[in-house]
């Protein structure tokens, strides 16, 4: 590769299986079209063949890749062949690095527990509010007290295998920022900290268009942004008052100040995290150069296909470099809720 440090890759395995229905979700929120134009013009669900995962992996562990993240849209443990990714990250020596909805589907969640941990670097439970109400108002078809118990019985599995020597896999609870959970950031930070994760991680809401959502945005004013950093403030300063059991303090990711400017533009100063480093493959095989929802990204351009093109060959094509080069012309670029200012 040249000029690049491409270290984790996403696999898009199965965005259409999933068994909520999250109302900031592109593909599964009641206010999305995806599914019900899926089913209306008979198309199977997207499923990456197993094939191309084995292809993927290969060719990332090549390149000297080190994290591989299953599908981050829908419920990646629902992917049929969820068991032989687990086996491919043991063969190829790659940590698995999981986003998961806390309902862990078909095994339950001590034999989950068993089998990603000893891999894992990190899993990330979907978590949005420290309340039943809001939990199950935010995460459709949740249930408040089964995932709590979830979270609580992995969270006991990982240290119990850490505490015999296996590896310690962190656990984060990842939530979307939006009105309906602004005022229980302090509590979601509390019950982390009661519980023992290492990390909440959140993002500003994408409201994709969604009429219904546009009001959930805590960018949509001067006033939202306003109550958006008195609520950082104090969920920071919960961060410091205790310790984690291993000692640590939790780490909050996101929880950022923001300026008035961010109406329109979240981080002036912020540069993309993804180009050059990470790498999307769709359920086809397509290649995204990030995260951004399905529409605006494929904007970006098309840089390949991982049936017919490698890793190596799309990493260093024309229309790729001019991308990494020019990325800050382009709409969804510039308006990303996911843009970071450098660490000096």
């Amino acid at each position: 590769m040249n000029n690049h440090n491409l270290w984790r890759v996403t696999i898009d395995t199965n965005p259409d299986d999933c068994n909520l229905s999250c109302i900031m979700c592109e593909d599964h929120s009641p206010y999305s079209n995806t599914q019900k134009d899926r089913i209306r013009n008979r198309l199977p669900k997207r499923r990456m063949p197993f094939e191309l995962v084995e292809k993927v992996f290969a060719e990332a562990k090549a390149l000297g890749v080190k994290e591989i993240i299953p599908s981050t849209m829908g419920e990646p443990l629902i992917y049929p062949h969820f068991e032989r990714i687990i086996a491919l990250c043991h063969q190829h020596q790659l940590k698995l690095n999981l986003t998961t909805n806390g309902t862990f589907p078909k095994k339950g969640v001590d034999e989950w527990a068993k089998l990603i941990i000893p891999i894992g670097s990190d899993v990330k439970i979907s978590w949005n509010g420290a309340t039943k109400a809001t939990q199950e108002k935010i995460m459709l078809k949740t249930k408040w007290e089964k995932v709590l118990s979830n979270l609580k019985t992995f969270i006991r599995i990982r240290d119990e295998i850490a505490a015999a020597g296996g590896n310690y896999c962190s656990v984060t609870l990842q939530l979307t920022f939006m009105e309906e959970n602004l005022n229980e950031l302090d509590k979601i930070v509390e019950l982390g900290v009661s519980l023992g994760v290492d990390r909440i991680k959140g993002h500003q809401l994408w409201t994709h268009n969604f009429p219904m959502l546009q009001k959930q945005s805590l960018r949509k004013d001067s006033d939202a942004i306003a109550r958006w950093n008195i609520a950082v403030e104090k969920a920071q300063a919960l961060s410091k008052r205790q310790t984690l059991p291993n000692g640590k303090y939790i780490k909050l990711v996101n929880f950022d100040h923001l300026e008035d400017s961010a109406v329109n533009n979240l981080s002036p100063s912020g540069v993309c995290p993804f180009l050059g480093k990470e790498a999307w493959i769709a359920s086809d095989g397509r290649f995204n150069p990030c995260c951004a929802p399905e529409k605006e990204r494929r904007a970006l351009g098309d840089f390949g296909n991982l049936h017919v093109n490698s890793l190596n060959e799309i990493f260093n094509c024309d229309a790729y470099k001019k991308l990494c080069q020019n990325y800050m012309q382009h709409t969804v670029c510039q308006k990303c809720n996911m843009r970071q200012v450098p660490v000096a």
